[in-house]
């Protein structure tokens, strides 16, 4: 809607004939089609509980574009700028809350997604202020059913749920997150549970559910120990009336939990066993001490130039990996000059440029003999560790477990969990949290690469997504170092536990258990499993009316690749051609008048954005402010 009236606005000043100013405009009406707020929507209602924080800082996202684009913005502006303009002259809109929140709320702190939908409602409201001659906006608080082509007179008639049918020259699909149905897995595990009387929590935007139906004194098992995780913390603890205060004693141990009685005692599973991994304290969202000396812009334009024959692992990572390690060594020499001996750098230098032609078959094993060589014990980076940090764990005797009992896995995770919080509290001081600083720079460049087709169908589906996504999302999409803050002093209180890495969930003896093929102890027990996952972002298996007809109907298709075996995989996002990114129907033509914009964008962008990020370093910071450019362009066009 921004860029639409943006452009529509410049077009009619750029074609406006001088001697007659007065003549009407081309005029343009858009329908705003959504059964929440316009503005807020669903993730960002204004309503919802202010535990909810956003998992960037206030300095971070923006609604209007700073840069990259021709058409000026006609009203709005970043967060962080509302931020402080409601704090010196507060908007009759804001809520009590609002006001208590931006009273304290600094450009580094996490705002709540409350807060953030109040801006985006603002924004909305602004830019109907401002609207251009010639525009018009209608906003439908209802949920489009399907798109059909309106083959009569051409366009589109979109189909509402309350029975309403508009006609429309160019639609937009601008979803967002849309409901799922649950995997073959999780209906059986759902099913079992019914018939058992146990309680499955699915997976689901956390403000859409009901924590009170968890008892207090009740065992609950958590699946999953990403954002969605620390939201269901807050519910069963502050929710609830416990308390966080501080202890003088220092990061890593910097709150104490009071609990009010109401609390379940909560066990935390997922693959790796312990939650991601929190964000430094920085003032910049990149290390301001961190560059990309390797995968640069210079190595980028040599990977286009390969055309789509790049691989993740064979070209890209080896940079990447170069990048975190300059980053980790040249921090710790900086701030534990004794951990390294004098000549190591100026050797890990000359190392690190070697073997970038490929010839260096054994640049690893070097690299090792290097560190073995110059850096103190138990101070050389080791990147696998870090996403899998119980492994360095010793096998008990025997060799089947690394745990004799659920206490000691308890223990050994608190260790971890005040350790990065420490590291998160030491910011560009933090050798490991500056190397985890470059590999988020390097997922931005990454980002463009494979937007701009610059990589195999098959390093996508097996190197790019089958193992750095998940192994780079734990270490830098993390929580704010608060949140692992609290996590610590729960676990203190005895309030929440652990079940360990790789667990496994069955219906024994009519409840669930989870247990860890590390852990020597019996399985937790439990008539609660929530699984604290957001709802699967997929074209095949979604709940959405609309995608399903859009299916049914041939006018979308979801993109099938290609994997290293030869054999087709169905991939979660839509289809679409080169942008502005159009649906391709059921024989692979694109549907013109039909465009994708956001997450159904999944199988050709990689980390799909919600927001921009303003005065954004890097091109992927701000491609979703480019791509709805685009498709502005192209429907006025």
């Amino acid at each position: 809607m921004e860029r639409l009236l943006a452009r529509h606005a410049a077009t009619a000043e750029s074609t406006r004939d001088a001697r007659n100013a007065a003549a009407p405009p081309r005029p343009l009406h858009i329908h705003l089609v959504d059964p929440f707020p316009p503005g807020a929507g669903h993730v960002w209602r204004t309503g919802q509980s202010r535990l909810y924080l956003m998992n960037t800082q206030s300095f971070f996202p923006t609604l209007i574009p700073d840069q990259g684009v021709a058409a000026a913005p006609l009203a709005g502006c970043s967060f962080n700028d509302w931020r402080g303009a409601m704090r010196a002259e507060p908007d009759a809109t804001l809520s009590g809350a609002d006001r208590t929140e931006l009273a304290t709320l600094a450009a580094t702190g996490f705002p709540s997604r409350a807060l953030y939908g109040r801006y985006l409602s603002w924004c909305f409201a602004r830019l109907l202020e401002k609207l251009p001659r010639g525009a018009q906006v209608t906003v439908h608080a209802d949920e489009a059913k399907r798109v059909a082509r309106d083959h009569e007179r051409g366009g589109f008639a979109v189909e509402l749920l309350g029975g309403e049918s508009l006609r429309a020259d160019s639609v937009v699909l601008a979803l967002g997150h849309v409901e799922s149905r649950l995997s073959p897995a999780q209906r059986e595990l759902r099913d079992d549970a019914r018939a058992h009387g146990l309680a499955y929590l699915p997976p689901a935007v956390p403000n859409d559910v009901d924590w009170t139906q968890l008892p207090a004194g009740d065992t609950v098992l958590v699946r999953g120990m990403g954002l969605n995780f620390f939201d269901v913390l807050g519910q069963l603890t502050e929710g609830r009336g416990g308390r966080f205060e501080p202890t003088g004693r220092g990061p890593g141990d910097a709150l104490a939990y009071l609990a009010s009685g109401r609390e379940p005692v909560i066990v935390g599973a997922s693959r790796r066993g312990t939650p991601y991994r929190a964000k430094a304290e920085l003032d910049s969202y990149y290390p301001a001490g961190v560059e990309l000396r390797f995968l640069c812009e210079d190595a980028v334009t040599r990977i286009h130039d390969m055309g789509a024959t790049a691989g993740f692992d064979h070209d890209i990572w080896p940079l990447l990996h170069r990048d975190a390690l300059w980053a980790y060594y040249t921090t710790l020499a900086r701030t534990s000059p004794g951990a390294v001996s004098p000549g190591f750098l100026p050797g890990l230098d000359a190392l690190l440029h070697a073997g970038l032609d490929g010839e260096a078959r054994d640049w690893a094993e070097k690299l090792k003999v290097l560190e073995a060589r110059h850096v103190e014990a138990g101070r050389a980076l080791d990147l696998p560790a870090l996403a899998r940090p119980l492994s360095r764990q010793p096998l008990r005797p025997g060799g089947k477990h690394r745990f004799a009992s659920q206490a000691e896995l308890d223990d050994a995770v608190l260790a971890y969990l005040s350790d990065d919080a420490a590291g998160s509290a030491r910011g560009e001081d933090d050798p490991v949290k500056m190397a985890i600083g470059a590999l988020n720079a390097g997922r931005a460049v990454i980002k463009s690469l494979v937007a701009d087709h610059g990589i195999t169908q098959e390093s996508w589906l097996g190197e790019l997504r089958g193992w750095f996504e998940g192994f780079v999302e734990g270490l830098a999409s993390g929580p704010p170092a608060l949140r692992v803050e609290q996590l610590a002093a729960l676990v203190r209180a005895g309030v929440v536990h652990f079940a360990g890495p790789d667990p496994v969930f069955r219906i024994q003896g009519g409840l669930f258990t989870a247990s860890s093929p590390w852990v020597a102890d019996q399985p937790w027990h439990a008539r609660h499993l929530v699984e604290a996952l957001a709802p699967a972002n997929r074209i095949q298996g979604t709940a959405s009316r609309l995608l399903n007809n859009l299916q049914a109907d041939g006018l979308v298709r979801p993109r099938v690749m290609l994997a290293s075996d030869g054999g087709p995989v169905v991939t979660s996002g839509l289809d679409v051609s080169a942008p502005p990114y159009r649906p391709l129907d059921g024989v692979g033509r694109p549907v013109e008048g039909l465009y994708v914009l956001g997450l159904q964008l999944s199988s050709v962008q990689w980390g799909t954005a919600i927001a921009a990020q303003a005065n954004a370093e890097y091109r992927s910071g701000y491609r979703t402010v480019l791509d709805a450019d685009a498709i502005a362009a192209d429907i006025l066009a």
